[in-house]
């Protein structure tokens, strides 16, 4: 259950399952690739690059990735989008491991609300100077403008200094951070359903058993489809 911090009308819990199906020649997966966004590397002297240098990490496009031998090597921790004349901001989720994000010489005139849920590691922000931090300052332990750009600099925790039970997540429920501004509450051990007022185990088998049969079903009838249409082209 995510929420945003301030707000006291709580949301039910909604469990989704997507599966997306693909049946062609070859089945591919299209992302975003975040590191390509804007052509070139990462800006030489901006503040990604300094990070990338003193965290040892790899230039990726645009991207600092982490580069050891104990971590996931797709793990990025910074991303430079300066000066890439982008007018809004709406989905970096491949980016949500970043520590840093530079957004700024950018006439970006809309970044979405929930463009950062997820970012729960984002501790350093370059925004343009109108452009107001993600959650606002309440979310930030420093806000400043400095030479034309906006600084955000240590997220917040939005949840109580103890990360036990919160009194903006439901009963039987813990909070935790889920990015600038919002958090999540997760049911408690033994507890489920909307807003965690069942106790015990959740009935995974029950619940996903007959709709992983289903969507086997469905996948194998679009195969033979999709087969059939071939072998008569």
């Amino acid at each position: 259950m995510k929420m945003k911090a301030g707000h006291s009308q709580q949301q039910p819990v909604v469990v989704i399952l997507i599966v997306n199906l693909c049946f062609n020649a070859s089945c591919q997966l299209s992302e975003q690739q975040v590191c390509k966004l804007c052509t070139g590397l990462v800006l030489k002297d901006s503040a990604v690059a300094h990070f990338c240098s003193l965290s040892a990490g790899q230039i990726d496009g645009r991207c600092c990735r982490r580069n050891d031998n104990t971590t996931d090597p797709e793990h990025i921790i910074g991303l430079d989008l300066s000066n890439c004349s982008l007018t809004h901001v709406e989905d970096l989720h491949e980016a949500s491991t970043a520590l840093m994000i530079d957004l700024s010489l950018n006439p970006a005139v809309n970044i979405s609300d929930t463009a950062f849920q997820g970012f729960t590691e984002l501790n350093y922000m370059i925004l343009p100077g109108d452009i107001i931090c993600p959650g606002g300052n309440i979310s930030w332990s420093k806000v400043e403008v400095n030479a034309g750009n906006r600084i955000c600099e240590g997220q917040k925790n939005m949840c109580n200094q103890t990360g036990q039970l919160s009194m903006t997540c439901p009963e039987n429920s813990l909070c935790a951070p889920y990015g600038p501004g919002f958090f999540e509450c997760s049911c408690a051990d033994n507890y489920h359903g909307y807003k965690c007022l069942r106790k015990g185990e959740f009935p995974a088998v029950q619940v996903f058993g007959p709709l992983g049969a289903s969507t086997v079903m469905i996948s194998f009838l679009l195969w033979v489809t999709q087969r059939r249409k071939a072998k008569s082209l």
